[in-house]
């Protein structure tokens, strides 16, 4: 990660850099089916699992690949990792909570092997890796009860703890940066 940032702070001095766009509606231009969120480890999963858009990182590597190659090729000098919703307190929603660290971690190995193939193509135009990280499905600053104004949803403590595994993973799978996206509640941020 130092190299990737001393590399990335030196070309940020000299040009803009381009990010990818949107992962989800790539992702929904597959059309893609129960089975391809479940792939052969999630098979008898007992929760739907369609829509778990990080999940194909584990279960449909190629597809989240060839996004990955499809913005490289349109130019971008920085793409984003599959993890948009890769932390337990989202995963949850899918009973997946326990698999946060592998996802990000293959995440970000998924982004890092096209950042470096494309690298190692042009490596006057060097790649990077932003590991990203949405929001979680709660917020800390609002309570969910309008007549219980100090409840809480999570805790800061559960937060950071949550941010804490998906960030490792990222961080441990070769990320560059870390994007904080789409952030609708900045004590969650």
């Amino acid at each position: 990660m130092a190299n990737g940032r001393k590399a990335l702070e030196s070309l940020l001095a000299t040009r803009i850099l381009l990010l990818d766009g949107a992962m989800g509606t790539m992702i929904q231009r597959r059309q893609l089916g129960d089975a391809d969120f479940r792939g052969e480890r999630f098979r008898a999963h007992p929760r739907e699992l369609r829509g778990n858009n990080d999940l194909l990182t584990l279960t449909r590597p190629d597809v989240i690949s060839a996004i990955h190659d499809a913005y490289l090729a349109a130019g971008s000098d920085i793409i984003e990792t599959n993890t948009f919703s890769g932390n337990a307190i989202s995963q949850a929603d899918y009973g997946l909570e326990s698999i946060v660290y592998d996802l990000n971690l293959a995440g970000a190995h998924l982004a890092r092997a096209a950042a470096d193939a494309w690298t190692a193509k042009t490596p006057e135009k060097p790649r990077f890796v932003a590991g990203s990280i949405g929001p979680t499905t709660k917020i800390l600053s609002i309570s969910p009860d309008v007549n219980n104004p100090s409840l809480r949803a999570v805790t800061f403590d559960e937060l950071r703890a949550t941010y804490e595994d998906q960030v490792r993973g990222l961080i441990d799978g070769g990320c560059d940066l870390l994007l904080l996206e789409t952030i609708f509640d900045t004590l969650n941020a």
